[in-house]
């Protein structure tokens, strides 16, 4: 009788055990959506008084000079557009083929040492990277492309496409880890090559993870601030093409960073770099909203294959 009290009551112990730790992951879930949409709601609040308090056409003119009461945001939304198209050229065709590398071609013994490396690289602060762009890419840059100053949007983009690759890299790398091994035993007893196993085969079954990477990436890139601050010249201009890539550039990130320290709490410009922020947070919801419903999409294709 005794047995089988002490057995009654360890199951007793271990079902509320359980319905603790569920409701602890339960409540960690809801809290993640509670915080953002309390951020949400304090952007709202302290960005949108900026429409009743500045008119649209300044709003959305090409001039950012608060001192004249100018708050024209065009030339922050193409600078933080072409640095970080500039960065995702850069991230992406390395961040893949790194992963590629790591994961389908690379020896055991380089792969323990490669990945752990990549992961140490996402570790390394922001402004370590932008202080060593100062100090060595943006100087050699100036000289090997005759440029005034090589403080421009291109010194951005490169540093921020290699802040962006060890992002693309661990993400895609786990994607294409996770294809069964029996996808690329079945493509080379068909006669498939090495490579056209990975490209026709291991990429493919892997798209979603490698699409989630990219997005990654470039959400990576778009929320970064230290580094494009200390690099891209902070001219607020609107970039004139693909010339813009060679010219100083200001991204909104860099904008908050700069000025939110030094406005008074309250004032107009105040409240257009909070309308900053949530500008910069809805193109990030996008950019998750896109990568989220392209897995979805390729996850029930995979679905109706497979049945």
């Amino acid at each position: 009788m005794e047995i089988k009290l002490n057995v009654s009551w360890k199951k007793t112990l271990q079902a509320i055990n359980e319905q603790v730790i569920t409701r602890a992951i339960q409540a960690s879930g809801y809290s993640a959506i509670l915080f953002v949409v309390v951020i949400f709601i304090f952007l709202m609040r302290e960005g949108l008084p900026a429409l009743e308090e500045v008119s649209v056409s300044n709003l959305f003119s090409a001039r950012w000079y608060p001192i004249e009461d100018y708050f024209g945001i065009l030339p922050l939304l193409g600078g933080s557009l072409i640095v970080t198209l500039g960065a995702a050229l850069v991230a992406v065709p390395f961040g893949l083929g790194t992963a590629i590398f790591i994961a389908e071609i690379a020896p055991r013994w380089a792969r323990e040492i490669l990945k752990p490396f990549v992961e140490v690289m996402a570790g390394i602060p922001s402004v370590v990277l932008g202080f060593l762009g100062i100090v060595a890419l943006a100087p050699r840059l100036r000289v090997l492309l005759d440029l005034p100053t090589g403080l421009t949007a291109l010194a951005g983009s490169l540093l921020l496409g290699g802040i962006s690759i060890p992002t693309v890299v661990s993400v895609a790398e786990d994607a294409l880890d996770a294809v069964p091994r029996a996808y690329r035993d079945a493509a080379l007893a068909l006669g498939a090559t090495r490579w056209q196993t990975i490209w026709r085969v291991t990429l493919p079954a892997a798209r979603s993870g490698v699409i989630t990477a990219v997005m990654l990436g470039v959400g990576r890139a778009i929320g970064e601030t230290m580094t494009v601050m200390m690099v891209t010249g902070n001219a607020p201009v609107i970039p004139a093409g693909l010339a813009g890539l060679f010219a100083p550039a200001r991204t909104m990130t860099a904008t908050i960073a700069a000025e939110m320290g030094e406005v008074a709490a309250g004032s107009v410009h105040y409240h257009v770099l909070f309308f900053i922020g949530i500008l910069l947070f809805l193109i990030s919801l996008v950019i998750n909203l896109t990568a989220s419903a392209v897995v979805f999409r390729q996850r029930k294709r995979a679905e109706r294959i497979l049945s």
